[in-house]
């Protein structure tokens, strides 16, 4: 059985490969710093050959990593990988902390390697180890690095040279690019990289009219992105091939856009407006130099002041936007070969990436004095907290001081927010319920009663959607009865059980996370606007009631938004949409201005129209209905009434942009949830 050591498994990349190594029925021995136990646990849950995995408790800044001496006579001549990954992959971080852990961390690690024998140390770099070399830098290329100044250019060229000239067992270096999401799901760990351009971009589609030209300078700099599934898989069938120690791989796109290029394909997919006009060639790259000079440096490091203090872009990434080194990857290539394993077009998964960091990594913490004052200290019960609109809203009241009580089915996501809001020094709660049950539900509000002593505001945003037109309906009263379950039902019974102690205080307010297709009679979602619709009846109903007791009850009437509900739904593509961060902006301004509804004045007209001439909207309707029958293609539709819908979106506001036309075909009927 083959062995092997891994240094940084609770890592990004290193989670990846220890996932691939176990698969291929070997031991993997891990190691690990003791509070990072229970992190190698979670992470390593539902791993295929999770019971060979062997924690080992050691420190990248101890000799010999730290482990044990008992430990180094189990692994004496045993292992025959040993893979250091192991490392601090962070351009902003100190020059002192990147020494540490990436020059003496990887010295640690050969003096292990070297003690126990390994048959071969693979050696995880990085592009940065060839500095800011002008030109084609080739896999055998090491001494002719220049421009290390930079500290992590520095240390990472440094860790090489450690093991280039200390390590006495065979190596191989691994030099990947710059490393994003997995390219199948967009998953990633942390804002990094070009993560780091998303808010601006988000912030611009929000500001601008995403048919706006801007101008740009290309001077020939290229991100030379990879994700994080190819590196993985790359290093793992490279390790095994023989006949190819002491050299070096890297692992990049051999075809990579140029840096304006990915911010353009990125800006697309945000809406936000492009670099339609380049000043590239001689002249690009002219302009780049004088920026790249040393007065040049000077005022981009003022610049770079200026962008981290309004977006959180460290300035080390501006300074890094000139990098010009192509790299060469015929080794790489060559080892690859019949495998399978390729770098996919950025194009093909960058939307992945744009919506996974929106879902689960864009933590807006920004928020206005006024709703500090409505929030702070109080407690705020949000429903649907574990991803989207939700998850969004829980951030955003967090960080304004409210006391958070997250509520919905999924425990380890809710969990991982909770602990997102803690980390930023607010409270919060998690409570894992499926409100669909009126058991759960009654369960969670004697809890929070004990708990917390009552609710002061409550936001009913989990819902449940089903696209499916009357024809597939006939024989479905299950999805009816499913969808008003939670819907209605859910919030219903919350209300219930908080609203006497609001009463009693003479002070609450329940927010109704409510759709536009309330107003508008979205076709092929009866069942979703119907439930919808009886929680808004109800609303309007108590709130003649609740009237002069100091409750008050807002509906939003959403509009569609960009989260996992809409995603199916391709003919959505054609439509303006809101991001779950804008979402959240609303019901934020829900809570702090306590309005009856809160709806977009088209919708509104919408209604009115309805009301006078109600043939005519069934007319509109209609047409919708039979425009995006499951066999018709989104580019059908666009031809027909595309122009007309984007049209539409040029009159909304900022952040109601259109999605970039897409290529795919409409989803079925039968599965596209929606808001």
């Amino acid at each position: 059985m083959t062995r092997y050591f891994l240094t940084g498994a609770t890592g990004f990349i290193g989670r990846h490969l220890a996932e691939l190594l176990l698969a291929r029925g070997g031991t993997v021995y891990a190691l690990v710093r003791a509070s990072a136990l229970a992190r190698l646990e979670s992470l390593s849950q539902g791993w295929d050959g999770r019971e060979r995995l062997v924690p080992v408790i050691g420190d990248l800044e101890s000799p010999l990593l730290g482990v044990e001496l008992e430990r180094l006579d189990e692994l004496r001549g045993s292992i025959d990988h040993f893979f250091h990954l192991a490392a601090l992959y962070d351009m902003s971080a100190s020059a002192h902390r990147l020494e540490a852990a990436n020059v003496r961390g990887t010295w640690h690690a050969v003096q292990l390697a070297n003690a126990i024998r390994a048959q071969c140390f693979h050696h995880v770099s990085s592009i940065a180890a060839a500095g800011r070399y002008r030109g084609l830098f080739r896999e055998d290329m090491f001494e002719e690095a220049t421009g290390l100044d930079d500290p992590y250019f520095r240390t990472k060229h440094a860790s090489e040279k450690v093991v280039r000239t200390q390590c006495r067992v065979p190596w191989r270096i691994y030099r990947p690019g710059v490393v994003v999401g997995d390219s199948r799901t967009g998953e990633m760990d942390k804002v990094d990289g070009p993560y780091y351009l998303f808010r601006p971009l988000q912030q611009l589609a929000a500001a601008l009219p995403s048919q706006l030209p801007m101008v740009g300078i290309d001077g020939g700099s290229a991100l030379n992105i990879v994700p994080v599934d190819f590196v993985s898989r790359a290093m793992d069938h490279i390790a095994h091939q023989g006949g190819l120690d002491g050299r070096t791989f890297h692992l990049v796109d051999p075809e990579p856009k140029s840096t304006l290029e990915t911010i353009n394909l990125f800006a697309r997919i945000a809406g936000a407006p492009r670099f339609a006009v380049q000043i590239g060639g001689a002249i690009g790259a002219r302009l780049t130099g004088l920026i790249s000079g040393r007065a040049g440096a000077a005022s981009l490091r003022v610049v770079g002041a200026a962008v981290n203090s309004l977006f959180g872009i460290p300035p080390s990434l501006l300074e890094n936007l000139d990098w010009t080194t192509r790299f060469d990857c015929r080794q790489t290539l060559h080892a690859l070969e019949g495998s399978g394993i390729a770098v996919p077009p950025l194009e093909t998964y960058a939307r992945l990436l744009w919506d996974y960091w929106e879902d689960e990594l864009d933590i807006d913490r920004r928020f206005s004095p006024a709703l500090a004052r409505a929030v702070r200290g109080r407690r705020v019960l949000i429903t649907g907290a574990s991803a989207g609109i939700g998850r969004a809203a829980a951030v955003k009241l967090g960080a304004a001081g409210a006391r958070v009580l997250l509520v919905a089915r999924s425990e380890e996501r809710l969990e991982r927010i909770r602990e997102s809001i803690e980390r930023a020094g607010g409270e919060a709660y998690a409570y894992p319920v499926n409100l669909a049950s009126v058991e759960q539900c009654d369960l969670l509000a004697k809890r929070v009663l004990d708990e917390h002593g009552g609710v002061d505001i409550l936001v009913n945003n989990a819902g449940r959607s089903i696209r499916r037109s009357l024809d597939l309906a006939y024989e479905r009263l299950h999805d009816y009865e499913r969808t008003m379950q939670l819907n209605y039902f859910g919030a219903l019974n919350l209300t219930l059980h908080f609203l006497p102690g609001m009463r009693e205080r003479g002070d609450g307010h329940i927010v109704n996370v409510s759709s536009l297709g309330v107003q508008t009679g979205e076709p092929r979602f009866s069942a979703y606007v119907a439930s919808k619709a009886a929680l808004d009846a109800f609303s309007r109903a108590a709130s003649g009631e609740l009237f002069g007791d100091g409750v008050s009850i807002t509906t939003i009437y959403m509009p569609l938004v960009r989260t996992a509900m809409s995603k199916p739904t391709r003919l959505y593509d054609l439509l303006p949409e809101l991001t779950a961060a804008q979402a959240a902006e609303w019901i934020a301004r829900a809570i702090v201005d306590r309005p009856r509804r809160i709806a977009l004045t088209a919708a509104v007209l919408a209604e009115a129209v309805y009301l006078v001439a109600p043939r005519v909207g069934d007319a509109v309707t209609n047409a919708l209905f039979r425009a995006s029958q499951p066999d018709v293609s989104v580019a059908s539709v666009r031809d027909a009434a595309g122009g007309a819908v984007r049209e539409f979106a040029r009159l909304l506001p900022g952040p109601f942009r259109p999605r970039p036309e897409p290529t795919a075909e409409t989803s079925p009927d039968e599965a596209a949830p929606s808001r």
